[in-house]
């Protein structure tokens, strides 16, 4: 069957992509492996679907290419998908900047964008996986979940197939080798928004954890990133909104066989003098309190014995037994606490990929490959990738857009 545009992927980019391309009057299709569009938008911020937020400044998304991304958003901003949602039925909540459906359902975010694909007789081929795209145009061969081939030319393609996170939801890499088919370099896909794994045995004792804190994060010694918030210890290392945002750097810095190690700051409130004082007035107050004893109320308690015993201080001894320099360590364990990094989870707990097509070989303004002509481009298949918040969302809907506007024009002006 013969299209105008064709679309790998119904994820949040290519369902987008499709309706841009449609309102352009062209014949569109849409290609899907999964048994059902938009699975990973269903996902999104625990099912509420943070779907954009009003904060956009360059530090919101990382690549390669720093400046590429703002390029494109310059194009289609938060501002425009507002509209966009909002003419298709969505009335957005603004929490703090960081925008959800009204519903607090993502399942209102894929409707409305099934709504409209109907409208616009977009065709969305579900169960079908692309296995190869030939000349003449775009040939693009399918295999569905019964293993019987179809073909469909296109002239013009578009790659929304997403990259490597959470493959059970349809991003399995798939949308790479196509890319790379076309002669496009892949920047090593990397787990991102992730949490990590540490060597740390004590990781076990204090999982489950919660608590405030600043995290920085090296590579042999050199600071890499900087975050704040709450992190959550586990049985295998540490997670958490700070952890998740700085994972890409971590991702980046293993992958090259760098010594990764996290610094924790567990009491961002107190300076180190001021905390040096705070123990010693504790101490005063209470001599005869164990040196555990007169740390409950500072830190969770299982974080409190970690401490103690990382300080190589017998946590039964009285604590007016305590030396000065007995309190500045144990000051500097809580204010400098070390947790060692030896791996990211999986892919099948990252919420994005870090790497993915080469941002050098796409026009930021149309999101066409610069190798190959009529040939687009969008969402997480390109090395851009956004901090938590519903920027990676955003990064969808404006490549999305963009991509599909333009290849809609493309065949206009062909």
């Amino acid at each position: 069957m013969d299209y105008d545009v064709i679309i790998v992927g119904a994820g949040a980019s290519g369902m987008v992509a499709g309706i841009a391309a449609a309102r352009e009057g062209v014949s569109v299709l849409i290609i899907e492996q999964k048994e059902k569009a938009g699975k990973k938008i269903l996902a999104t911020g625990n099912g509420k679907c943070n779907f954009t937020n009003k904060y956009q400044t360059p530090d919101c998304y990382r690549s390669d290419d720093s400046t590429f991304p703002m390029k494109v958003l310059s194009n289609f901003d938060n501002s425009l998908t507002l509209q966009f949602f909002e003419k298709l039925g969505i009335l957005p909540r603004d929490r703090e900047g960081y925008i959800y459906p009204n519903s607090e359902q993502a399942a209102s975010v894929v409707g409305v964008l099934l709504m409209e694909c109907e409208r616009l007789n977009i065709s969305i081929k579900l169960k079908e996986k692309v296995v190869e795209v030939r000349e003449p145009d775009f040939t693009v061969d399918t295999l569905d979940s019964d293993n019987r081939k179809s073909t469909y030319r296109g002239k013009v393609l578009i790659l929304a197939a997403g990259g490597c996170a959470s493959p059970k939801l349809g991003s399995d890499g798939s949308g790479y080798v196509l890319a790379k088919a076309f002669g496009h370099k892949i920047i090593n896909p990397l787990p991102a928004l992730v949490s990590l794994k540490s060597p740390d045995k004590f990781c076990k004792n204090v999982s489950g954890v919660r608590t405030g804190a600043k995290v920085s994060l090296f590579a042999d010694s050199k600071l890499l990133s900087m975050e704040e918030g709450e992190i959550i210890f586990t049985d295998y290392g540490i997670s958490g909104i700070p952890i998740m945002q700085i994972s890409r750097f971590a991702s980046k810095a293993l992958i090259q066989g760098k010594s990764v190690y996290l610094r924790l700051d567990l009491l961002l409130q107190n300076t180190i003098s001021e905390l040096v004082d705070i123990i010693k007035k504790r101490c005063n107050n209470n001599p005869n309190k164990t040196v555990e004893e007169m740390m409950v109320g500072m830190l969770n308690h299982k974080l409190n014995y970690i401490i103690i015993k990382e300080t190589k201080l017998n946590g039964e001894s009285p604590c007016h037994l305590l030396k000065e320099s007995d309190i500045i360590k144990l000051v500097k364990k809580i204010k400098e606490f070390t947790v060692r990094i030896y791996e990211t989870n999986t892919f099948d707990f990252a919420q994005v990929t870090a790497g993915g097509v080469s941002t050098l070989e796409i026009n930021s303004y149309t999101m066409e490959s610069k190798i190959k002509k009529g040939l687009y481009l969008a969402g997480e298949l390109i090395d851009v990738d956004g901090t938590c918040g519903g920027y990676n969302l955003q990064w969808a809907w404006s490549t999305g857009y963009i991509s599909g506007s333009n290849a809609g024009k493309y065949i206009a002006n062909k």
